[in-house]
């Protein structure tokens, strides 16, 4: 980040390797808030404990929902900004980036949530998010031993996902 005059604060971080290191973390979560699965490729520093990540992950994609709602230039129905909204209402995004970080994001009409941090010069990760949903649904929700709303703790599921996100480029 830069300031007017100042020098560079934080720097860029390291170009993608051709090895697949570009996914940082990941995050799914339930319609409630609830996290099902968190996973680390490539998280260098842990500033909080894991349930207030979790807890400021999903606030602010509640807070990015609503405000991309509000500001949906197409919908004459704009709502009340901060009041929560149904799967698939209103003006979705699908990422942002900062110069550390890329954040892709995907919701499903059942409410899932999924959130894939990586570097910020990751290319459009819509496709890799349909496909980590297709992962998902076949690994765990077709899983007659998995409770819905438990934590995702599927063997196949993760070792797929490893597999998947480190091929990502």
């Amino acid at each position: 980040m830069q300031f007017f005059g100042g020098s560079d604060i934080s720097p860029s971080p390291p170009a993608p390797t051709a090895s697949g290191n570009n996914a940082h973390m990941m995050y799914v979560f339930n319609r409630n808030g609830v996290c099902l699965l968190y996973r680390e490729w490539n998280r260098p520093l842990h500033t909080l404990n894991a349930q207030q990540d979790h807890k400021l992950m999903f606030g602010l994609l509640f807070s990015l929902k609503s405000l991309t709602a509000k500001m949906d230039p197409t919908s004459m129905d704009k709502g009340n900004l901060g009041v929560p909204q149904l799967p698939g209402q209103g003006c979705s995004f699908h990422s942002f980036r900062t110069n550390t970080y890329k954040l892709s994001f995907m919701e499903t009409p059942s409410g899932i949530k999924i959130i894939l941090i990586t570097h910020p010069k990751t290319g459009d990760l819509r496709e890799s998010l349909k496909y980590i949903y297709n992962l998902y649904v076949e690994y765990v929700v077709k899983n007659p031993i998995y409770t819905p709303g438990a934590p995702i703790r599927c063997e196949l599921f993760n070792t797929s996902l490893d597999q998947y996100v480190r091929s990502i480029s």
